[in-house]
């Protein structure tokens, strides 16, 4: 039965239109709700009870304005809080966390590199998924200290946020790395710096694909896509609205929210 309720995305700011794109490309029909928190970004450097809050008050919010899904397009809020959205609402959740399988399953070198927030990177999750493909594997983990920072306040092209990739992609490249995963849904932005410091061989992988493929999935499997010839696509933050301008283009209408 067709279900022209929005889909719904959140992040600890910015980052999550990265995915937003990625499902919006597959299914252009379908309307959407992103919402900003960057007021709280980021949220690698929280607690995990504090997460847990951020992400039950995103999700009050979206439930409010009618959402038959929710993405949870923040790897650091999948690792240590999808659990407890599942386990507290009935709407269906998709999250995101580093894909560390297709990298280690293609490595050819047996190295590679992860570049995720500390939230992220100290999740039971991300251990435990991590365990599962790093038999032979060497995975070399950075903190992106600072990254998302620089992101929120439009500095991606910044000598700043050159200084600090250099410094955290070097040791990966001398450990011979063949793939780098980017476990922060901000980081995407972050691919043509990226591709510049990093030597040809080395591919970048990052999660928005699988998910938008994952929402594709789970609305066919409830029969609940849109019936809508086109889509009304709404964005929402709580800090000021220039750099999401920005990243969007002017192209959608983004509208300050106090949440």
């Amino acid at each position: 039965m067709a279900n022209n309720n929005p889909i719904g995305v959140f992040d600890s700011g910015i980052g999550g239109i990265s995915i937003w794109k990625e499902i919006h490309q597959l299914l252009p029909n379908e309307n959407s709700i992103y919402l900003a928190d960057s007021i709280n970004a980021p949220y690698g450097q929280k607690s995990k009870q504090e997460i847990i809050d951020l992400c039950f008050k995103n999700t009050e919010l979206l439930i409010k304005k009618g959402c038959k899904l929710i993405v949870v397009a923040c790897n650091t809020a999948t690792t240590n809080a999808i659990k407890q959205l599942r386990n507290n609402y009935s709407t269906p959740f998709i999250g995101i966390e580093p894909a560390i399988k297709p990298a280690a399953l293609n490595s050819k070198t047996k190295s590679i590199g992860i570049l995720a927030t500390k939230g992220t990177l100290s999740s039971k999750l991300f251990h435990n998924t991590s365990e599962l493909y790093s038999e032979n594997i060497k995975i070399i983990e950075q903190v992106g200290f600072g990254l998302v920072e620089l992101i929120e306040s439009g500095n991606i092209n910044s000598e700043e946020m050159t200084n600090l990739l250099t410094k955290y992609l070097t040791p990966m490249i001398k450990e011979n790395i063949d793939h780098l995963v980017l476990g922060c849904s901000h980081y995407p932005f972050l691919i043509p710096k990226l591709e510049k410091i990093l030597p040809k061989n080395i591919s970048i992988i990052d999660s928005g694909k699988a998910v938008a493929k994952q929402v594709e999935s789970i609305l066919s499997i409830q029969n609940t896509f849109s019936s809508d010839k086109s889509s009304i696509n709404e964005f929402y933050t709580n800090s000021t609205t220039d750099v999401i301008r920005t990243i969007l283009n002017n192209d959608y209408p983004i509208s300050k929210l106090d949440f």
